[in-house]
């Protein structure tokens, strides 16, 4: 397709003009200033597909997106930041043939638009809420969260597919970072005299590689670490941080107990142990009876079963379970690549997945 073309394709139709203008408009986490811009954006989108704007909320310093019903039953979940600084992906927005490339296009731009578009002739108490800080924890936005989600008959997450199936099971997370302090010493003068906290640091990742248990699928891995100043000093600093996944509460309590329960080797070294549980595990006890519903919906307009999946990464909807929720996660975009320099969107899904979620959101208001 040419570059024509492909500026024709995007005027031309309403879905991908509008995930065009919210892909040009990056939205790192970190930086607060563009995620009050894609939320005033969105708002903006949201006026030319619906005919209103959404209301712009501030949640602990954080805006969010919210189009709807004040008190919705059915609650459509987005987020709108990503993992990408400006200028980190390049071309911005692409596309070549059926795939479409862009910061955050896959998780999960692309299906907030289609929550969007699926929005368009329903009446009821249902509502469209995005946030801004999922990628980094949602430490802000979580109790927003478990607010909606206590009062909700259906939570529906708009985080991209597994390769076209919904997510009916979602690992819970727990983050900790564990710093040594040692002592400098003379690496080569005197190394007996110091405490090495990079020896220390190992002896504590031996000891967390014991903790994993595949049967819950548990993982615990050690991931940055930083350690020593000079080639010829012993370090009196090792930092390392920890990322802890399992499909179990109670696994991720013991996890809980053993790493905050973590001694150095030596007598004189020093410990410090920061962080805790994030997200609890988003349970298929949350998540089969909706995902049942939707594959019956999906049977009357004439699509595939939509298949589903337990996967190892976490979102809101882990939250909103906990909440007591019923959740559906996964009913995003189809295409791949979350968080790598090759994130697609496959065009021609697009439709059918909003005319899916409209479908969907529409059966469950008839209760």
């Amino acid at each position: 397709m040419t570059s024509e073309n492909q500026v024709l394709y995007g005027r031309l139709d309403p879905m991908l003009a509008a995930l065009e203008a919210l892909t040009r408009c990056e939205s790192p986490t970190e930086d607060l200033q563009a995620c009050h811009d894609v939320v005033r954006l969105a708002s903006d989108i949201a006026t030319r597909v619906l005919g209103t704007p959404a209301e712009i909320r501030e949640v602990e310093g954080r805006p969010v997106f919210w189009w709807g019903s004040a008190q919705p039953k059915i609650v459509l979940l987005a987020h709108l930041d990503t993992v990408w600084p400006k200028g980190s992906f390049s071309p911005v927005w692409e596309v070549q043939g059926d795939v479409l490339r862009g910061p955050g296009t896959f998780d999960m731009k692309a299906g907030f638009i289609q929550g969007l578009f699926a929005l368009k002739g329903l009446d009821g108490d249902v509502a469209l809420v995005a946030t801004t800080d999922e990628e980094t924890g949602s430490k802000s936005s979580r109790a927003l969260i478990a607010s909606l989600s206590k009062g909700a008959q259906a939570v529906l997450v708009l985080e991209a597919s597994l390769d076209g199936k919904v997510k009916t099971g979602r690992k819970g997370t727990a983050m900790y970072q564990i710093s040594v302090h040692g002592r400098a010493a003379h690496a080569g003068l005197e190394p007996e005299k110091g405490i090495n906290a990079t020896v220390e640091i190992a002896y504590i990742i031996k000891e967390l590689a014991q903790l994993e248990n595949s049967e819950f699928g548990t993982t615990v891995v050690p991931t940055l670490l930083r350690s020593g100043t000079t080639t010829n000093t012993v370090p009196d600093l090792a930092v390392l941080d920890i990322d802890v996944r399992s499909f179990s509460t109670s696994e991720l309590l013991r996890i809980d107990f053993a790493v905050k329960s973590i001694t150095s080797q030596h007598t004189d070294a020093r410990i410090e142990i920061s962080g805790g549980l994030n997200r609890p595990p988003l349970e298929t006890s949350s998540t089969l009876e909706l995902y049942e519903r939707a594959e019956k919906v999906a049977q009357r307009i004439g699509m595939s079963p939509l298949g589903h999946a337990s996967v190892g990464g976490a979102s809101d909807g882990n939250f909103a379970a906990a909440s007591g929720a019923p959740v559906l996660d996964g009913l995003g975009a189809v295409g791949g690549g979350a968080h790598a320099s090759n994130e697609w969107v496959s065009i021609k899904t697009m439709k059918e997945r909003s005319a899916l979620l409209h479908a969907l959101v529409k059966d469950l208001l008839n209760d």
